[in-house]
């Protein structure tokens, strides 16, 4: 992302129950979409620390994944690599059609554009744009290996969530992260696990049967551990998340855990129809927020060049903000879910629409 950035057999849930937890979700997933936007606008490092989004979305993510995996798993994995893979296939023509009329020449790992299991190439012209690819490159092997953590999960839950952070240790602290594409994934998936893991264990029911003391014993104690080791291992200077990894894995594990733990009913939602609107239509356009959220920030800055041309804004000095492109851009993403985002419902095999 910036520089580069679950369960047990499930009880029924009742109808209300359900519905809770549905609205509660959707508001940590658009929260997490505007924290990401505000940071690779502002670059503020305190933010991955206010929310650590990327955690956030991937226990979002894995707790959704138990819930499907109650299904045939092949039907399942098929699905979801669909759902990612023809919105990130739109992404492409467009960065494809853009990148040679910049330099770019690809060669045979432009397959990796078809099947993300490792980061697509691109030049220096559209890096900006296609860094993100490290999220969705996660996601993917997550979904991949689901069917094989999940069973791990339900034989020994919390031995495997506790395991689960010592890949990132070992890489962190012994043998170091591999060169290349397969070290990027390994590197991102160990500082992840345990979120997606957390989805599991929200999914099982396992964080509402045990105690809020218990939860904040545990996670108190890990975001201390997180904080204390960027500070002490902070990368060229900063203390930033997305440039820890094993800060980043480990203030997020008890960060999410926390938030996972209440069910907040949400009803204000309800009384404010714009803002929830709003949230439905950010969660329904999830993929496409967040892929296409950089063009937009990019795209935003030969549009500020053109408004200091306006005599009264330029008078204003108001263009110097990072609060305009912040807006700006905001609205380049509402353009780009009227113009891509029916293809996450041709993904979905729903009927395309300009608006869910």
């Amino acid at each position: 992302m910036a520089g580069a950035h679950r369960r047990t057999a499930p009880a029924p849930a009742s109808p209300v129950g359900a519905a809770v937890r549905d609205r509660w979700f959707d508001v940590l997933r658009a929260c997490a979409l505007v924290r990401v936007v505000a940071y690779h606008t502002f670059a503020w490092p305190w933010l991955g620390y206010v929310f650590p989004a990327m955690g956030v979305m991937f226990a979002l993510a894995g707790s959704l994944m138990a819930r499907s995996l109650e299904r045939p798993a092949l039907r399942v994995v098929r699905g979801r690599l669909r759902r990612l893979l023809v919105p990130v296939w739109a992404f492409a023509l467009v960065l494809g059609a853009a990148m040679p009329a910049h330099g770019w020449r690809p060669g045979w790992d432009a397959l990796y554009w078809v099947l993300p299991v490792g980061d697509p190439p691109g030049n220096a012209w559209g890096e900006q744009a296609w860094a993100v690819l490290w999220y969705l490159r996660t996601y993917l092997w997550f979904v991949l290996l689901s069917p094989m953590l999940l069973r791990a999960f339900r034989f020994a839950p919390l031995p495997v969530l506790a395991l689960s952070l010592v890949p990132v240790v070992v890489l962190e602290t012994v043998t170091g992260v591999p060169e290349g594409r397969p070290g990027a994934a390994l590197s991102d998936l160990s500082v992840f696990l345990f979120c997606w893991l957390l989805g599991f264990a929200h999914r099982g029911g396992m964080l509402d049967r045990s105690r809020t003391a218990v939860a904040v014993a545990v996670a108190l104690p890990l975001m201390a551990a997180g904080a204390w080791w960027a500070l002490r291992h902070p990368a060229d200077g900063s203390v930033d998340l997305d440039d820890v990894p094993l800060a980043q894995a480990l203030w997020s594990a008890g960060f999410v855990l926390l938030l996972l733990r209440p069910r907040p009913r949400l009803d204000v939602l309800a009384r404010h129809p714009p803002a929830d609107r709003a949230v439905r239509v950010v969660n329904a356009r999830a993929v496409t927020v967040y892929l296409w959220h950089e063009v937009a920030l990019m795209a935003s800055v030969p549009l500020i060049d053109l408004l200091w041309r306006v005599e009264f804004l330029e008078r204003s000095g108001a263009l110097d903000s990072l609060w305009v492109q912040f807006a700006l851009a905001w609205v380049l993403i509402g353009a780009a879910v009227l113009c891509f985002g029916w293809v996450e419902d041709v993904a979905a095999r729903r009927r395309a629409r300009l608006l869910p």
